[in-house]
C-alpha cells in the first residue's frame, strides 16, 4: 500500500495531480489561519486557547471539522461543512422533487445542473452559518471571551466580515470540486483531512504537558486500537454474487461471466457523524442567539447538549448517529434501481428472480449490515470520547484524539491510497493494450 505513492510520484500525469492536491491543501491551511478583517487576532487567540481547555464544549466538535479555523474567525471559519451539508440535501431531493429526480436520469448535463444548485445552496447556508458566528461574536457568547473580538460591531463592519466568511467557504468548495476533479481523491474528504492532521501535533503535546507521559501513552495506545478497529471494519464488506446471462449478437457471444455486488458494513462514510455533531450544534446555536445567558431553557442546552461529557450529549450523538447512518444509506441505495440495472444487463442473482425478489433480497441483506455499521460508527465517536471525559481535564481539549477524528482520517486516507492505486492500475492495462 505504501509503494502505490511512490509508484504515482514517478508517473508524471499522477505526480502533477498529486502535486496541484497538495498545493491546494497548503492553501487551504494558509487561509484557515489567516484571521477575518476587523478581528482581533489576539485577542480570538487567547479566548481560543482557554476553550481548549474545555470551556468551548460543542464548539470544539464542529471545530474539529473546520480544522481549527471556526473560533479563530478566519477566512475560512465557515469550511466546508455548508457545501456537505447541501450536497446532502441535494440527494435527497432526488428521492423526493420528481424534477430532480429527472435531472439525475439525465446524464452528465442533469448532474451539472444538480451541482449548480447545490452550489447556490451551499452559499445560502454559508451566509446563514457566517451570520451566526459573527452575531456571536460581537456579543461575546462565541467564547465567553470578555475582550472584544471584533474591532468593528457596527452593521457595516459585521456584514463585511459575514461577505469575507462566505467568499472563502465559496473558494472552499471550489478548492474540493478542483481536487476531485484535476486532483487525487474525494475533495471535501480530503479537506477535513488535512485541517484534522494539522492539529493532531498540538493538541497530543497539548496531552503530554498537562495530563504527563502515561496519560500519554495510554491516549496513544488508545488512538492506534481505534485506528486498528476502524481499519478492519472499513475494509469489511459483504460481497453478493451477481450471474450474467449469455447473450448473442451478431456472431459474438457476451456475458455468461459471474461477479460480486460489494456492500460495505460502513455504507455511509463519515457523513452520518459531520451530519449529528452538526445538528447538536444547532439548538445551542439558536438559543444564544435568541435568549441571555440567565434564561432557564438555554442553561437546559448548556447542560445536556453543549457539554460534551454528559450523558445526555453522549447518548443523543450515539442516536443520531444511527438515525443519520440509515437515513444516508436509504437515499444514497436503492436496491429496487440496482435490481432494474442488473435486469437490463442480464444480470441476476442465483436463487432470485429478477426485479421485485432481487430488490427485496438486497434490501433485507443491506438492514442487516447498515445495523453494525451504524453502531460501529457511534461507539467509535462516542466510546473514545467517554473515557477521554472520565479524566481530570475534560473532554473538549482531547476531542481530536476522540474517534471522530481517527474515523475521518483513516477512512480518507484508506479511500485515497485506493484511488492511486486503482489510477496506477488503469495506466498499466492501457499501456498494455497499446
Amino acid at each position: 500500500m505504501l509503494s502505490a505513492p511512490v509508484s504515482a510520484l514517478r508517473t508524471p500525469d499522477l505526480r502533477r495531480q498529486i502535486l496541484l492536491t497538495l498545493g491546494l491543501l497548503a492553501v487551504y491551511r494558509l487561509g484557515a489561519a489567516l484571521p477575518s478583517p476587523g478581528v482581533d487576532y489576539r485577542a480570538i487567540h487567547a479566548c481560543a486557547q482557554q476553550a481548549a481547555g474545555g470551556d468551548a464544549g460543542i464548539y470544539q466538535l464542529i471545530n474539529l471539522f473546520s480544522g481549527g479555523a471556526m473560533l479563530q474567525l478566519s477566512v475560512f471559519a465557515v469550511g466546508i461543512v455548508p457545501y456537505i451539508t447541501a450536497s446532502v440535501i441535494a440527494q435527497l431531493l432526488t428521492v423526493v422533487v420528481p424534477r430532480f429526480e429527472e435531472l439525475r436520469k439525465q446524464g452528465s448535463s442533469g448532474q451539472a445542473t444538480l451541482t449548480q444548485y447545490t452550489r447556490y445552496l451551499s452559499v445560502a447556508l454559508a451566509v446563514l452559518h457566517a451570520t451566526g458566528l459573527v452575531a456571536l461574536a460581537a456579543r461575546g457568547q462565541l467564547l465567553h471571551c470578555a475582550e472584544p473580538i471584533l474591532a468593528d460591531a457596527s452593521v457595516f463592519g459585521m456584514i463585511i466580515v459575514v461577505l469575507v466568511m462566505t467568499a472563502g467557504a465559496a473558494l472552499v468548495m471550489w478548492f474540493g470540486e478542483q481536487i476531485t476533479e484535476r486532483g487525487v481523491g474525494n475533495g471535501m474528504s480530503l479537506l477535513i483531512f488535512a485541517g484534522i492532521a494539522a492539529r493532531i501535533p498540538g493538541e497530543g503535546k497539548a496531552i503530554l504537558d498537562s495530563r504527563g507521559g502515561l496519560i500519554f501513552g495510554l491516549v496513544c495506545v488508545g488512538a492506534f486500537l481505534v485506528i486498528v478497529a476502524v481499519i478492519f471494519v472499513e475494509q469489511g464488506q459483504r460481497r453478493i454474487p451477481v450471474q450474467y446471462a449469455k447473450r448473442v449478437v451478431g456472431r459474438k457471444m457476451y456475458g455468461g461471466s459471474s461477479t460480486y455486488l460489494p456492500l460495505k458494513v460502513n455504507q455511509a462514510g463519515v457523513i452520518p457523524v459531520i451530519f449529528a455533531s452538526s445538528l447538536l450544534y444547532l439548538p445551542n446555536l439558536v438559543s444564544q442567539l435568541t435568549q441571555h445567558d440567565s434564561g432557564r431553557w438555554q442553561a437546559m442546552i448548556q447542560r445536556y447538549l453543549a457539554d460534551v461529557s454528559s450523558p445526555v450529549y453522549l447518548s443523543v450523538y450515539f442516536a443520531l448517529i444511527v438515525f443519520f447512518t440509515y437515513f444516508y444509506v436509504a437515499i444514497t441505495f436503492d436496491p429496487r434501481e440496482r435490481a432494474e440495472e442488473m435486469r437490463a444487463f442480464g444480470g441476476f442473482l442465483p436463487g432470485y428472480r429478477p426485479g421485485r425478489p432481487t430488490a427485496d433480497h438486497l434490501s433485507y441483506v443491506l438492514g442487516r449490515i447498515t445495523l453494525p455499521g451504524s453502531i460501529y460508527l457511534g461507539a467509535v465517536a462516542v466510546l473514545p470520547n467517554l473515557l477521554l471525559s472520565t479524566g481530570s481535564g475534560g473532554a473538549g481539549r482531547n476531542l481530536l484524539f476522540a474517534g471522530s477524528s481517527a474515523l475521518i482520517v483513516v477512512s480518507v486516507g484508506l479511500d485515497t491510497i485506493k484511488q492511486i492505486e486503482s489510477r496506477l492500475m488503469s495506466r498499466s492495462y492501457t499501456g498494455f493494450l497499446r
